[in-house]
């Protein structure tokens, strides 16, 4: 164990010249938590530590400008990358190299055992450990599978929760997000909304196909996407979605079986993805109680209406019947709304909609941050 997870110092490290370090869970795979790490490095001029780190990734939705410290990979195969993630931040140590400390996702709070002061920027607390503890162990095949996955999230949940109590401050992405930290952490916190550059989108015109823009997890609900589309041959999706490699996600990608007229484009980097969004109809999102959703920002940003399912960060987000729909995530609700969308009506929601973003542009974001962090002692 001592050989697998070795202690990761840096002290005295030469080349570290930034005050300010970003500890983040991976950069393997690039989604909106990742973006969002990347915009507020760049913003506050910080470093970002992490593991996994993909460096084409990164430099694919332009932030090779960024400086990442990786502290290594990780075992590929769940749980034991959480497991293993969650000891490289807690033996990793750059208390001397750097003044101000910001925590993202899951696993980096673990880092607080040696970094003071610090915030934590809370995504959600651990959803499988929690509210959707149940239904990770039920999703499992056999029992010594449930066995070991019951026994995981109980024991892990217990480290999350003590490893809480040397966070400084918690920043929560959304209410929603702010309820559950309430409810799981017994802890306050602030809220400051998940950014988006909404002066890189853009409007071409209404176009002939619909965007979903999503990681392809099963709580994102992929396969209602494909039934909905099933059902309306005449309408187009474009899905552009990515998963990690040897997790849950992999078989669940496997298992999906699109119709003629849904396309799969894989990851995309961030001109192209800005093209998708200027040239779409709209945009597609069913995911599950979302924490908050970037994607529905990037799309209005883009003068696009939203069909989202009317769960979690959603409704923080989308005006419904002004910039776009709050729907319930069944086939039926989709299929129905999306007959009803001509160009007229859609393009008619496009200043809303733009409108609409820019409560959620990344400047606001980056200043709320710098404001919270005035307030330390340092």
């Amino acid at each position: 164990m001592i050989n697998a997870f070795p202690r990761i110092s840096t002290r005295r490290c030469e080349s570290m010249k930034k005050r300010i370090a970003i500890f983040h869970d991976y950069f393997g795979v690039i989604g909106g938590g990742e973006r969002l790490v990347l915009t507020l490095a760049r913003g506050l001029d910080a470093d970002v530590i992490s593991t996994d780190v993909k460096r084409e990734c990164i430099e694919k939705i332009g932030f090779e400008d960024v400086d990442i410290v990786d502290i290594g990979e990780n075992f590929p195969i769940p749980a034991l990358k959480q497991i293993h993630a969650t000891f490289r931040f807690m033996f990793c140590d750059f208390s001397d190299d750097y003044d101000f400390f910001i925590l993202s996702g899951n696993w980096a709070h673990y880092a607080t055992i040696h970094h003071h002061p610090n915030l934590y920027y809370c995504h959600t607390p651990v959803r499988a450990f929690y509210d959707a503890r149940e239904e990770l162990i039920d999703s499992q095949k056999g029992v010594i599978k449930k066995a070991i996955a019951r026994l995981w999230t109980f024991g892990h949940s217990k480290l999350d929760k003590h490893s809480i109590k040397d966070i400084d401050k918690i920043v929560a992405n959304s209410k929603t997000v702010q309820e559950r930290i309430e409810k799981f952490y017994n802890r306050s916190s602030e809220v400051v909304y998940t950014a988006v550059p909404t002066s890189k989108y853009h409007f071409d015109a209404v176009g002939d196909f619909w965007l979903s823009v999503n990681r392809l997890y099963p709580h994102k609900r992929i396969e209602t996407q494909l039934e909905i589309f099933r059902r309306l041959p005449d309408e187009k999706l474009k899905i552009v979605g990515w998963y990690g490699k040897g997790d849950a996600a992999e078989k669940y990608v496997k298992k999906l079986k699109p119709p003629p007229n849904v396309e799969f484009l894989g990851e995309v980097d961030e001109k192209e993805l800005i093209k998708l969004y200027a040239a779409c109809k709209g945009h597609i999102t069913t995911a599950k109680d979302e924490d908050l959703g970037l994607t529905p920002i990037e799309a209005m940003a883009s003068g696009k209406a939203v069909l989202a399912s009317n769960e979690g960060g959603y409704r923080e987000t989308i005006i419904d019947g002004k910039t776009g729909w709050l729907l319930p995530a069944t086939t039926d609700a989709f299929v129905k709304k999306i007959r009803e969308c001509d160009t007229e009506m859609l393009e008619s929601m496009r200043e809303d909609c733009m409108r609409r973003a820019r409560d959620f542009d990344e400047r606001i974001f980056i200043e709320r941050i710098k404001s919270i962090m005035n307030t330390y002692d340092l």
